[in-house]
């Protein structure tokens, strides 16, 4: 604790700012140095963000979130779409997840990417243990549209025809569809993919973008 006469010492003398040369900092002044400050440290978490982005576009991180273990069915009687690209990828549950079993809370899928998509009568069910949750749209005139989309599936199946394919790249470079997987991963990608009565077992599904005209959700004895 400081004594009487240094108390008073420190009270009727200010120190000379180096810079100015006056006795004392205004509130500007300090207010200015705060905002510098705390420029200086947002700029590493803005740095970490801008490559998280770039990670999950590269398809780095894989799924960008934890699966729930539970896999769905999807159907349609028809899928178009510009920009494909098809590879091995693994989807990791929450920590714990009563749906692990033996599997190590891993999932071993394929990922389909389509950079734009367009689905027929798409159906979509999940079995909750004696009901399903099923949603369905695109029944009209209005299809189903998908930008940016993936799927992790486990079973896919369909009658399929592809424009201008390459198969046995490596996943780290793929452009057709804007996503990229794991460096010496077998993997395929084309101009364009159409599938006629697409039947899929998925773990994880994501798009930029996804309309669904004429959306129903209901619960239902039968999935898709």
């Amino acid at each position: 604790m400081a004594s009487s006469s240094d108390a008073s010492a420190s009270h009727g003398s200010t120190p000379e700012s180096p810079e100015s040369g006056s006795a004392t900092e205004g509130p500007d002044r300090r207010g200015r140095v705060r905002l510098r400050r705390a420029a200086v440290m947002a700029v590493p978490a803005t740095a970490i963000a801008a490559g998280l982005m770039i990670l999950t576009a590269q398809g780095a991180l894989g799924v960008q979130f934890a699966i729930s273990g539970m896999p769905f069915t999807v159907t349609a009687t028809e899928l178009n779409g510009t920009g494909f690209e098809q590879f091995g990828n693994l989807d990791n549950m929450a920590e714990d997840s009563p749906n692990a079993g033996d599997t190590g809370g891993q999932v071993l899928v394929v990922t389909s990417a389509i950079k734009n998509a367009t689905l027929t009568k798409l159906c979509q069910s999940v079995d909750l243990g004696g009901t399903n949750l099923l949603i369905t749209a695109g029944s009209g005139a209005d299809k189903v549209q998908a930008t940016n989309l993936t799927t992790d599936s486990t079973e896919l199946s369909g009658d399929a025809a592809f424009d201008n394919i390459e198969i046995g790249n490596d996943a780290s470079t793929l452009s057709k569809a804007g996503v990229q997987g794991n460096k010496g991963v077998f993997s395929q990608q084309a101009d364009t993919v159409h599938i006629a009565n697409l039947r899929q077992t998925n773990y994880a599904t994501t798009a930029a973008v996804f309309k669904l005209p004429g959306l129903k959700l209901r619960f239902s004895d039968q999935g898709c």
